[in-house]
């Protein structure tokens, strides 16, 4: 089967969706696919047997495209559109694998191509968009209406978790395949650990709350550093390290901190490679997410249930359908109840080693490569002989 994978984003990049691409492109090229890749002009080459990578021109001025809707991911989008029909129609595919926006892509191809699509939904879109820019807000019925047209009209609709396949359900797709993300941890080596040594020195009595991911808005930042200047506030010894970020948004957070007195206590790291995200995460006692929008599930939680420590999550839809109290702290999303959520995992030892042992027990069975491996192969194996038959499934979950 010949498949061609729309990629509307940087890649390869180190961060949610670019990763879990990455990572379905292992699994097509083990499963022995042609698959061409069709993605933006930013990113670092990868190579799989299998795979051909394409990128579109690069937009006049368009540079480092960031997480979520922008302009410039608009702009890319409309260069993208052309390249993917050209492709289309010269390769005859059996299949397009479409990721967010471009199942509209993947649409216009199946009718002008008559080629069937899958609906990678790593989102839901119409959502976002009012949530990201809210004088959108008035738009969000006609993008929702888009959105279930391109549900419906797809062979599948493979969201990353529950919340979403919700969501397509609703909308009356066809076919609705679970295909989760998992955690990307590797053990630690003594290098990483003694880099990772080098950027958070030790702190003897402190207990060190840990945040990785990007910076964007919806990922609660704020929320994070109000809460910990009012669990601070009594002296504890407690200190929060960020990674993640670009440039921009560290500096602003780094002087969010710094005018809320948390200067000697918040570190910014920046970007990290994800290799070495087990030695940063041997350093932490405590992993936060303070998500405050969004409905599907952050990847990077997937990694900090694996990595055994305690987690402090936001009690929201975006974590909770991986979450429960018996694998992580859950508090609402308002400063004083995240601030008691910290202060109850630093002065509790115990509940720390009991909440990390737990999420890595489920980590284990649930969110692992090997589980990963065997949800991709069961797709595509569907897939297969769905086109084969030009078959008609009836709405399901698998």
């Amino acid at each position: 089967m010949r498949i061609l994978l729309l990629a509307p984003h940087p890649f390869y990049q180190e961060r949610g969706t670019p990763i879990a691409v990455n990572l379905l492109l292992q699994a097509l090229s083990g499963l022995g696919y042609q698959v061409d890749v069709l993605t933006y002009p930013e990113g670092s080459e990868v190579s799989y047997p299998g795979v051909t990578l394409h990128r579109i021109r690069r937009p006049l001025g368009v540079r480092n495209i960031p997480p979520g809707p922008s302009i410039k991911k608009i702009l890319c989008d409309a260069v993208m559109v052309g390249h993917a029909l050209r492709l289309a129609r010269r390769n005859r595919y059996d299949l397009v694998h479409a990721v967010e926006e471009s199942v509209y892509m993947a649409l216009r191809i199946k009718r002008c191509c008559v080629t069937p699509y899958l609906y990678d939904m790593d989102s839901a879109m119409a959502r976002q968009i009012a949530e990201k820019f809210p004088y959108l807000g008035f738009m969000r019925p006609l993008l929702e209406r888009f959105e279930r047209t391109a549900a419906r009209e797809a062979l599948a609709v493979v969201p990353v978790c529950a919340a979403l396949a919700d969501v397509a359900q609703g909308y009356g797709a066809k076919k609705v395949f679970l295909l989760h993300d998992i955690s990307l941890l590797q053990p630690a080596t003594e290098a990483d650990r003694a880099a990772v040594r080098a950027l958070i020195p030790p702190a003897a009595g402190a207990v060190t709350f840990m945040y990785v991911g990007n910076l964007e808005s919806y990922q609660g930042i704020d929320l994070l550093l109000d809460s910990f200047a009012r669990a601070s506030a009594d002296g504890s010894p407690m200190r929060l390290v960020v990674a993640g970020g670009r440039a921009d948004d560290v500096r602003r957070y780094r002087a969010r901190a710094e005018a809320l007195g948390l200067g000697r206590t918040v570190s910014f790291l920046g970007p990290q490679p994800v290799g070495l995200l087990a030695a940063l995460f041997e350093a932490a006692d405590v992993l936060v997410s303070p998500r405050i929008k969004g409905s599907n599930t952050p990847m990077k939680l997937y990694s900090y249930l694996a990595s055994g420590k305690a987690v402090l999550a936001t009690d929201l839809p975006t974590h909770t359908q991986a979450l429960d109290p018996d694998t992580a702290c859950l508090a609402a999303p308002e400063p004083d109840a995240f601030a008691a959520g910290l202060r109850r995992l630093a002065a509790d030892p115990a509940l720390r080693a009991a909440l990390g042992a737990r999420a890595a027990a489920v980590a284990h069975e649930r969110h692992s490569r090997e589980a990963f491996a065997r949800e991709a192969a069961a797709l595509y194996a569907w897939v297969g002989a769905a086109v084969t038959g030009r078959t008609q499934p009836k709405p399901q979950v698998s």
